[in-house]
């Protein structure tokens, strides 16, 4: 499927500008701020391919002039994510002013209060929540994405554009924005699409702004490998040689602020990734000689993960579960997410050592672990003294 859509980009905003954008999703939208035509094409295995083509109506009227904010003001949105989370604690840590956009929820994210951050309410699947959070921010940080339990566009797609709009028109200064690597090179994939509609979206808005695509994070091999080996339950893996270079998510916000502070990468397009590509096995093979124990594997092919994309995608009521298929179906071919960072290390004025490497970040939390455990058994030993 191929798309062509328009987001007008205007100021003052109209209340109900969001809520009509929208990428065109499997049917043709015609609304107030979108122009949309649909195409079919065939990819591989006959999969439809939805491709975009973003462009910005002429640049937006910013709001007029107020008081002056400080350089130091950022709004980090998905501030309680994998990423986020550790922008925030970064900002902090530098000396940032840390405004944090959060959903409401039953358990609230205390924790970022805790730390020294600001918490707002507001939710990107509901625009006009989204202007009051901006009052008085330099810079957007964007780490957010959507609940698995979303459709991908709801938050992926009209969300970010809605707040991207808002930025635009409330005089932001500077947007950072988190991207997939290679999603440029998978049309296929909803999620990678929509990733790449929003760089270019951003990018013909005329902010200013730096896009930061990533690799992996190695936190998430923590509940996905290292605790299932130590709990000695199923370890699930596939039979594809995807090598992905994963990074430490402090690594990453470590060098987003560098990024950030550095007038000449404005516009800029910048990949992170880790010292080394790992496949799944490698990194199950290592967890196993840290943790000392086997892992008990389960492979699953990947021709299961097609098959079950393609009966997925046959009902409407499943159609999101195809779509984050999809995206799993890409992590397990052979495609590696990986890139030579030298030029990157140099234009940050980096060292290389400075970055973690999947051997350290796993080797300590293994041995914290570990010690924790044999901790845990000695107190344990010790109350069968008494009792």
């Amino acid at each position: 499927m191929a798309c062509t859509f328009h987001a007008r980009l205007s100021a003052p905003l109209k209340p109900n500008l969001y809520s009509q954008t929208s990428l065109c999703w499997r049917r043709a939208l015609i609304a107030d701020a979108i122009a949309s035509t649909c195409s079919t094409t065939q990819g591989r295995g006959n999969a439809a391919i939805l491709t975009c083509n973003a462009q910005a109506a002429p640049a937006a009227v910013n709001l007029a002039p107020g008081t002056p904010v400080r350089p130091t003001s950022i709004l980090v949105v998905g501030a309680t994510g994998t990423l986020g989370r550790q922008v925030v604690r970064r900002a902090l840590d530098e000396g940032y002013d840390v405004r944090c956009l959060v959903r409401a929820r039953p358990a609230p994210a205390d924790f970022l209060r805790d730390w020294g951050a600001t918490v707002v309410n507001a939710d990107l699947s509901k625009p006009e929540t989204i202007p009051a959070t901006l009052v008085g921010i330099h810079t957007v940080i964007d780490c957010a994405t959507g609940r698995p339990e979303e459709p991908i566009k709801t938050v992926d797609w009209e969300g970010k554009v809605a707040l991207i709009q808002c930025a635009k028109a409330m005089g932001i200064q500077k947007y950072v924005f988190f991207s997939i690597h290679n999603c440029d090179k998978h049309p296929e994939v909803p999620l990678m699409e929509i990733k790449y509609c929003t760089e270019k979206f951003l990018r013909d808005s005329g902010l200013n702004h730096v896009t930061i695509r990533l690799c992996g994070f190695m936190q998430g091999l923590i509940g996905q490998y290292a605790v299932p080996i130590l709990e000695e339950k199923s370890v699930w893996g596939t039979d594809a040689p995807t090598r992905i270079a994963y990074m430490d998510t402090q690594d990453i916000a470590r060098l987003t602020f560098i990024a950030l502070r550095n007038e000449n990468i404005n516009g800029k397009l910048l990949t992170f990734a880790g010292p080394r590509a790992w496949t799944t096995q490698e990194v199950i093979t290592l967890c196993e000689r840290l943790a000392g124990q086997d892992a008990n594997v389960t492979t699953v092919p990947v021709s299961i993960l097609r098959f079950t994309r393609q009966l997925t995608r046959l009902f409407e009521w499943t159609s999101d579960v195809a779509d984050r298929l999809a995206f799993s179906e890409v992590l397990s071919s052979d495609t590696v997410f990986s890139v030579p960072m030298s030029d990157t290390y140099t234009l940050l004025g980096v060292d290389p050592k400075e970055v973690s490497s999947l051997e350290k970040y796993l080797q300590d939390y293994f041995a914290n672990i570990l010690k924790k455990l044999k901790d845990l058994k000695a107190q344990s030993k010790q109350s069968d003294i008494y009792f």
